[in-house]
């Protein structure tokens, strides 16, 4: 149907002789939004919807017309017509409320099931299941679900955490954010920890690739070829890392490492290195090491608290970019891969930056530690 011939048959349609509305004036921002939502293919069909009549209530025709061009109903129309009045471009995003069908669990079992799931555990068991808690509350377990689903509950879930005890947390706690939030001038803050246990993991037999509709499959099973130990340091300043493999990790392979750091660093540059207290760490040949070096500086993380040592984020992207799935023939092949990813890392090196303040982590500390020693209480 051309133009002429569709307003042709509006002027004949009995409809037109409806009594006319008058026109919406809308401001400039709100036929924006309406015409966007009008064309959009993503927003809601009830708010395209509900733009295009007001859209096309803009003209003096009657909702009989409006209706029918857009194939609805003239109630609907004339609805949205004084929604829009009153609410403006807001009132077509919202619904009132339906009454629907009641719901068949009561608020008294919504609350056994909350109950039931935060403050119990089931016989012989860690923790409820679907099934197992529709049969203790009397209930299907799809409605167990719902509940849970409503209040951000998940049993099969659990998540670790360890608050150090460390009597003098607060002090290396300061003194290590302090390090990353304010470095030293002429000086490098180094993270040095070592990734112990590596295992060059061999596979029994050859996986396939991945390719489109299909994951990369791998055996279950493997063979183990030796194990190997990664040393690494962090500079925090531009995310460069040095790294050492060797095959143990006592004081003798960690001063072989403070070592490599003294000699591929600036010579005139303090060094404040990062470390945990293990015992290889504090052992007497290395203190006297470092007597004799007096540029190096150590600053020890507070006990069960690796989280402060930045160097564990790079431990990280290494296992998963490169080892969690790798295949090696022999530690030659797991140290050669191990080298090669700390070469390509250092082409292009993004440092970690450190944002959380002193103050704000002890505070967390202090509100877990109150949490805890409640629940001692009650137990």
């Amino acid at each position: 149907m051309n133009h002429y011939a569709y307003w042709r048959s509006e002027l004949e349609n009995p409809l037109r002789r409806l009594p006319m509305k008058s026109p919406i004036l809308l401001e400039d921002e709100q036929r924006d939004v309406l015409e966007r939502w009008s064309r959009s293919r993503t927003v809601s069909l009830r708010w395209r919807e509900r733009a295009q009549i007001i859209l096309a209530a803009t003209e003096k025709v009657s909702d009989a017309v409006i209706a029918a061009r857009l194939g609805t109903t003239r109630h609907r129309v004339a609805r949205w017509r004084r929604r829009f009045a009153s609410g403006g471009v807001e009132a077509l995003k919202k619904d009132r409320p339906r009454a629907g069908r009641p719901p068949r669990v009561d608020a008294a079992k919504v609350k056994q099931i909350v109950r039931l799931t935060t403050q119990t555990q089931p016989t012989h068991a860690t923790q409820w299941s679907t099934r197992s808690m529709a049969k203790r509350v009397g209930v299907s377990d799809t409605t167990v679900l719902r509940v849970w689903h409503a209040h951000g509950l998940k049993p099969h879930r659990v998540r670790t955490f360890k608050l150090s005890n460390d009597p003098q947390f607060t002090e290396k706690l300061e003194d290590i954010v302090g390090l990353y939030l304010a470095p030293p001038e002429h000086a490098l803050v180094l993270c040095c920890d070592e990734k112990s246990q590596i295992q060059a993991l061999d596979r029994t037999q050859p996986g396939l690739p991945i390719k489109k509709g299909r994951a990369q499959t791998m055996t279950h099973d493997y063979k183990r070829n030796g194990t190997t130990t990664l040393f690494a340091a962090l500079n925090i300043l531009d995310g460069q890392v040095i790294g050492h493999c060797q095959s143990r990790h006592t004081h003798v392979e960690w001063l072989k490492f403070l070592k490599k750091v003294d000699r591929n660093t600036p010579k005139g540059k303090e060094l404040h290195l990062i470390v945990d207290n293990y015992a290889t760490h504090k052992h007497p040949e290395v203190k006297a090491w470092l007597a004799l070096h007096p540029r190096f500086h150590i600053h020890f993380t507070p006990t069960s608290a690796s989280w402060l040592n930045m160097v564990e984020r790079f431990f990280r992207s290494i296992t998963v970019d490169r080892l969690r799935c790798g295949v090696f023939h022999s530690v030659a092949d797991l140290e050669k891969a191990i080298s090669g990813y700390i070469n390509h890392y250092n082409k292009n090196p993004k440092p970690f930056v450190w944002t959380a303040k002193a103050n704000d982590i002890l505070e967390k500390v202090v509100r877990a530690q109150t949490t805890l020693d409640k629940m001692g209480q009650t137990a």
